[in-house]
């Protein structure tokens, strides 16, 4: 279990080493090898007697940003050109610290500002991203770092799966989450709720921190897949590694087990065919969900009220009766009408996993909603905003580039849709990894679209 930590350490060296020989793009090894493994690099160092080490460790990630950030302020050559999603970013950024400054709700300023780093910390990525040069980044290399975590991760589910045991009951998951963030256990696991569905099958989270950080990590993975090995044409030629990337994303969707990233990850691959042209696909997707249906419709008409096994979780979450999908639409209605009642918020610190970790949360289990219950609809509307915004963005440039900056168009159009469905049921920002990445870059993707422009120099001939 050691190797955990041991590798979460050895990324934050490497990278610290290539960001002092100027090379700062090395962040990314950290923020790919050592934040998909963070919950279980910490897990495992708690359970080893390093408790005292673990706040040390846990702000390496926070270290780096701040550090790349501040490099990349200083090594400016130029003023940037700055773009409405960068103009709409800062609004967000600046309006949400409002909420810390200002004595805004129930939490003291230290519980709101740990709330603000959780809320809009992320944000930071973007202007990481954003501030890099697009040609200091050798986006091939990381995209296909990505692909080797994709199949580590796919391999070490499959393992679970065989054993029929998740990783997490043996890395000290449960006492490192109660010790540091007071949840006790939870399930029939011992772990917590979010590795068990209905009717007791489990779910496995990997080297990641839970079932669903797995599953958002796999749609994030499926996307820079399709983006890495699709070529100018359109064609898609993935190598030996890529085909395995592509089956072991597919273990990782189907045991992780969640509803509405299983969704995504579909809905991915279908707009991927449809921005590629790809009409084999999209009729395969097509006749898949007339079967499907089909299929729905034989469940009811065959077992009645009968359920059981697979059969009751299909149906009950279309019908919307199993626990899960009701405990999602009583947080959705309880954050719905705090918004209503309160429309400029209830402050920092009252929704999603910090407000859970406090003792008081209102609403939750979705992302829009924790950012309204919390800093009020106008951030809420700032952040749809920007989602809107990124997803027009890359739709419009994606036919206008090329190579590598075609590349990072496509996996981060390709992330923001897939993560929308799952954005209706979770917090996906508050996973370091997926949120870190996410915003990286879509900030290198404004980067790459708002390059000055060289002046058009016409050779002077003489006679």
């Amino acid at each position: 279990m050691f190797i955990f930590p041991l590798v979460y350490i050895a990324s934050f060296v490497l990278a610290v080493r290539d960001i002092l020989k100027d090379n700062r793009q090395g962040i990314l090894t950290f923020l790919i090898f050592g934040l998909s493994i963070y919950t279980t690099a910490m897990s495992v160092a708690f359970m080893l007697g390093l408790k005292s080490f673990i706040p040390f460790f846990q702000f390496f990630k926070e270290i780096l940003v701040l550090g790349v950030l501040i490099l990349n302020i200083i090594s400016l050559r130029y003023r940037p050109r700055l773009h409405l999603i960068d103009y709409a970013i800062l609004a967000f950024l600046a309006y949400t610290f409002l909420y810390v400054v200002l004595p805004i709700g129930e939490q003291s300023f230290v519980n709101r500002l740990i709330a603000f780093k959780s809320t809009s910390f992320y944000i930071l990525l973007y202007f990481v991203g954003r501030l890099f040069n697009p040609k200091d980044i050798y986006v091939n290399k990381y995209f296909k770092y990505i692909v080797v975590l994709t199949i580590a991760a796919g391999a070490v589910t499959l393992v679970e799966v065989l054993m029929g045991q998740q990783l997490q009951t043996i890395t000290g998951y449960a006492d490192y989450s109660y010790y540091f963030f007071n949840f006790e256990p939870s399930g029939m696991f011992g772990l917590s709720t979010t590795f068990e569905s209905d009717g007791g099958y489990r779910r496995f989270a990997s080297f990641f921190a839970n079932p669903l950080e797995h599953a958002a990590a796999t749609l994030l993975a499926l996307a820079v897949i399709a983006a890495l090995y699709t070529r100018d044409n359109n064609k898609f030629k993935p190598d030996s590694a890529g085909l395995c990337a592509l089956g072991a994303s597919l273990i990782s969707i189907i045991f992780a087990l969640s509803r509405a990233p299983l969704v995504s990850y579909f809905l991915i691959i279908y707009v991927y065919a449809l921005i590629t042209k790809k009409k084999y696909i999209t009729h395969t997707i097509h006749a898949g969900i007339g079967i499907a249906a089909l299929y729905v419709v034989y469940l009811l008409t065959r077992f009645e009220n009968n359920y059981s096994g697979l059969v009751a979780v299909v149906v009950n979450t279309l019908d919307f009766t199993n626990p899960s999908s009701v405990g999602h639409i009583v947080e959705w209605v309880a954050g719905i009408t705090a918004m209503i009642e309160k429309p400029l918020g209830l402050g920092l610190g009252s929704s999603g996993r910090v407000g859970g970790t406090l003792g008081e949360t209102t609403g939750g289990e979705n992302q829009f909603i924790i950012i309204g219950v919390q800093a009020g609809i106008i951030a809420l509307f700032l952040y749809l905003a920007v989602y809107i915004m990124i997803i027009k963005t890359c739709l419009k440039w994606l036919p206008k580039l090329k190579g590598k900056e075609r590349q990072v168009c496509m996996a981060v159009l390709l992330i923001k849709i897939g993560f929308l469905i799952p954005s209706l049921t979770s917090e996906v920002e508050s996973s370091s990894y997926i949120s870190y990445m996410e915003w990286f870059f879509t900030g290198f993707l404004i980067s790459i679209i708002m390059q000055p422009k060289l002046p058009v120099i016409t050779p002077a001939y003489v006679d």
